[in-house]
């Protein structure tokens, strides 16, 4: 081996030994990738869920309140209506009175449970916006951190490391989010 070799060879190993502080926060980066992508795909199928449960019970809502309209109908036609038994088409009347006011009740109910399940529609959509966002950073950190190996310049590091951060940032306002 000639000494221009020996001296190339000691100067590659210098340089790689350099460097592993940077692929070991590319490494670092790959894992916190994949966790927030994990995170943000758990998120908007919580999304999903929970806005399937809010139409299940908007469909609840609205069947009740249907059921109720038909039956003041109903109230409504007897009332008016001349009758060959009275006391039967009264004790219909009051019934229709009583459910009425038991639906009533059950129709406010089931529009705050719906209302309340939108709202964590809305909660899911944003906490998995939020894991979006900080997926990307953390990619953006990532492939900037993996031009400094190619550049042998540790400015990219810095500034992978400073995507990173804002990324990281993120998931943590993404867990604040509730």
């Amino acid at each position: 081996m000639e000494a221009n070799e020996v001296q190339e060879l000691q100067e590659n190993a210098e340089r790689g030994s350099n460097m592993r502080p940077v692929a070991f926060t590319m490494a670092v980066l790959a894992v916190l990738v994949a966790i927030t992508t994990v995170l943000g795909h758990r998120a908007h199928t919580e999304a999903v869920l929970r806005q399937n449960q809010a139409t299940d019970q908007w469909n609840f809502y609205q069947a009740h309140k249907i059921r109720a309209s038909d039956t003041e109908l109903a109230s409504d036609l007897l009332s008016v209506l001349a009758v060959a038994n009275k006391e039967a088409a009264d004790k219909l009347a009051k019934s229709y009175a009583d459910h009425q006011k038991k639906w009533a009740d059950d129709l406010k109910e089931a529009e705050q449970k719906a209302n309340d399940l939108e709202a964590d529609v809305e909660k899911a959509e944003a906490r998995g916006s939020r894991f979006d966002l900080a997926e990307a950073l953390l990619e953006i950190g990532l492939v900037v951190t993996s031009v400094t190996l190619l550049t042998q310049s540790r400015i990219y590091w810095y500034f992978g490391i400073v995507f990173s951060l804002a990324g990281i940032f993120c998931v943590a306002a993404a867990f604040i989010v509730r």
